[in-house]
């Protein structure tokens, strides 16, 4: 809900000791002010939000206020009342007659800040993908309809020139910029026509990797490295295995994960990427790798694995910065763990995932797999299956060849 309120901000005065008179709009716990007159407090009704009768133009002030306020009370009402998403800094742009100068970083910027009340997680990864953009531009602001599909393509070829390869990188760039977007035009800041992206226009390709899991017999070696206790790589191994025997829960996930979390042999979570709650039941396997870390329990300030223990859970950027750290370094060291284990498949956080469902197979129903993998849609469960179950397509390529 949003609300509107008219006070007198005494937090700034002009040269004479006056304080403006201030119309609030808060949405979301984001004000945003517009200042209208500057009077004497002492002839300001703090009960009543008016101008008392003292002031030789309170008539006209008065009337002004309840111009300013009606105004935006209706506006608000036109929002709600057609279901549209609004911010306070949208309905403030309008009664100010600024709207046609909301700007794509402008509106990015009221964006993540909404985004951050909400406690979205990874703002920080989505606010680097617009400081690239910005970099493109220079750091000059761009209104929504010059960002065009030529702009965006060059952004393509600049993206790739910088280091930024990939489909799925090059995808999630360009992405951000497509929310932001879509923001802009629920939010009637700019017409649909202008709409770069979609059929026809600039379709986001974030290609198909090879998603390609570790065996039992890879799994089994990685298990049976005898590595120096509380070294990094001992510890890099029991996080990747930890993590594999809950079905390949996330980096974020395991490393945010407490000792209160766990209860009468399962581990409860939220999960960082859609906020679902889960439970799973702790494999004998797990219950192992969580005894070498009883010891530093109150070390690690009550979480499980240590990442964690120094940061500020309130500060969501700190929150993602320790998470994406945390995910470079045990990439970096899961090489040398291959290594070790002879094991020439690349081998990232992310591989526990993909080595379950690869051990998984067909031996799981897809609807057990889906509860599993924390999908919320099964179509996602079968085709990220299909990138590990070949027993058809293998037994059928055997049949033709057998001869």
């Amino acid at each position: 809900m949003a609300s509107v309120k008219i006070l007198l901000y005494k937090s700034k005065k002009n040269s004479e000791g006056k304080h403006p008179i201030a119309l609030r709009i808060t949405k979301d716990r984001i004000p945003k002010y517009k200042f209208l007159e500057y009077i004497d407090p002492k002839d300001w009704n703090e009960k009543k939000g008016e101008v008392k009768q003292s002031h030789h133009s309170y008539k006209r002030i008065n009337s002004l206020i309840d111009n300013e306020y009606i105004r935006a009370k209706n506006l608000i009402f036109d929002y709600e009342s057609k279901d549209k998403s609004f911010t306070s800094g949208l309905i403030m742009s309008i009664i100010k007659g600024n709207k046609d100068n909301i700007t794509f970083f402008r509106l990015a910027d009221d964006y993540f800040e909404q985004q951050e009340k909400a406690g979205s997680k990874w703002l920080h990864t989505k606010k680097s993908r617009i400081k690239k953009f910005k970099d493109f531009l220079k750091d000059e602001d761009i209104h929504f309809e010059n960002i065009t599909i030529p702009l965006l393509k060059r952004y393509i070829v600049h993206l790739k020139a910088t280091g930024s390869k990939s489909k799925m990188t090059i995808a999630s760039c360009l992405s951000v910029i497509r929310t932001i977007f879509n923001v802009a035009i629920t939010d009637g800041i700019v017409d649909a026509q202008y709409y770069p992206f979609g059929k026809r226009k600039l379709r986001i390709d974030p290609g198909k990797s090879m998603k390609i899991g570790l065996d039992k017999d890879e799994i089994k070696r990685i298990e049976n490295l005898e590595l120096d206790k509380g070294s990094f790589t001992w510890h890099t191994k029991n996080v990747f295995l930890f993590s594999f025997y809950l079905a390949g829960i996330r980096i974020g996930d395991t490393v945010s994960m407490r000792w209160e979390n766990i209860n009468s042999g399962r581990i409860h979570y939220r999960m960082g990427k859609n906020q679902k709650v889960d439970s799973l039941q702790l494999p004998p396997k797990a219950m192992g790798i969580l005894k070498l870390y009883e010891e530093y329990k109150e070390e690690n300030n009550g979480f499980i694995f240590p990442e964690m223990k120094d940061t500020d859970l309130n500060d969501l950027d700190a929150v993602e910065k320790v998470v994406s750290n945390a995910g470079k370094y045990f990439n970096r060291e899961l090489k040398n763990i291959a290594k070790l284990a002879e094991i020439d498949k690349k081998i990232t956080n992310h591989i526990s995932r993909h080595s379950f469902g690869n051990i998984a197979g067909s031996n799981i129903p897809v609807q057990m797999l889906q509860k599993l993998y924390r999908h919320s849609d099964l179509s996602t469960t079968i085709n990220y299956q299909s990138n590990f179950d070949h027993t058809l397509t293998d037994e059928a390529l055997k049949n033709v060849l057998d001869f």
